[in-house]
């Protein structure tokens, strides 16, 4: 395979025409054609489906601009790595953080990351791994703070343990359930939640079926932000199941309740995660330094804000 044919098929995909990834590649319309042949031809596989709507792709072409995306943006990390070290370009790092550390750890290691790497960019995202996992494929993510399923772990990407932290059912403050004892008593109400397509037997095993427990999926709405659950569970009495500290967040003081439920859940391990075989810059290893430097700090604090949110945390870095 060669560079200019793998160009050719990520345009191809991303402008959705042949025509369209000409232009984007400042090419002729027959060099983009003769590039997407001969890498049909050097498989032996058909690759492309070309309909009078456009192009799509076969489950091959498929397979194939999985690894052309992930094997371009290295390239382009590359590049930009080697000119930040002339001095041509601005380095960047680009990381998603689980919204828990994000309210309280991330503020503080980015203002000391900053110190030390002024010129470098950052673009932080919210990450809860349905949303991290995509760009962590495709390689357009450094990496991600966030919990891994166990199925996914070893096929595509690199976990590094950072800590594990508890978990509760949880409703809002004032709900008419918010004595309750046992998951039993909560099967009749609507549930928020996040999780991916991996995760999901997993997380309805926790929560419920080990516990004796069945809840109607159709009573499950997938979340994926922390702002949207916490608006489900403030605004529409919804259950969810959640970090334990959050509780202790002063964002959140007063606005959610921790269920004493006898049924309990496993700890949630929290990793460092990247794709596998991937290589990280000197930049973003500079910010994991910086959020692993600062959640020491905050968990091993006198303050009393600080034991309250980190009291259910154990380090394992």
């Amino acid at each position: 395979m060669k560079l200019h044919q793998l160009q050719a098929l990520v345009a191809s995909a991303d402008s959705g025409s042949i025509r369209g990834a000409a232009r984007q590649l400042g090419l002729s319309q027959a060099a983009v054609t003769r590039a997407l042949r001969e890498l049909e031809q050097e498989q032996e596989l058909p690759l492309l489906i070309r309909t009078p709507a456009g192009l799509g792709f076969t489950p091959y072409g498929k397979t194939l601009l999985a690894h052309a995306r992930l094997v371009l943006n290295q390239l382009e990390q590359a590049n930009m790595e080697m000119a930040g070290l002339r001095g041509l370009a601005e380095d960047q790092v680009k990381a998603a953080i689980t919204p828990w550390l994000m309210l309280t750890v991330l503020p503080p290691a980015v203002v000391a990351f900053r110190k030390k790497m002024p010129k470098v960019k950052l673009e932080l995202f919210e990450s809860l791994m349905a949303n991290a996992q995509s760009q962590l494929r495709e390689g357009t993510m450094d990496f991600a703070i966030t919990p891994l399923p166990a199925l996914m772990a070893p096929q595509e990407f690199h976990c590094e343990p950072l800590l594990d932290y508890e978990t509760a059912v949880m409703v809002r403050h004032g709900h008419p359930l918010s004595k309750s004892t046992s998951i039993h008593q909560l099967l009749e109400q609507d549930w928020v939640l996040n999780y991916t397509p991996e995760n999901y037997d997993d997380l309805v095993r926790q929560l419920f079926s080990r516990h004796g427990a069945q809840l109607d999926p159709h009573r499950i709405i997938h979340a994926h932000s922390l702002g949207m659950s916490q608006a489900m569970v403030e605004s529409a009495d919804m259950c969810t199941w959640c970090p334990a500290l959050l509780a202790g967040l002063p964002q959140l003081a007063g606005r959610l309740t921790p269920l004493a439920l006898q049924e309990s859940c496993d700890p949630v391990r929290l990793n460092i995660v990247t794709r596998r075989n991937s290589i990280l810059s000197a930049a973003a290893h500079a910010l994991i330094d910086a959020l692993v430097r600062q959640l020491r700090l905050q968990t091993r604090s006198a303050r009393q804000e600080d034991r309250r949110i980190f009291e259910r945390v154990r380090i394992l870095i």
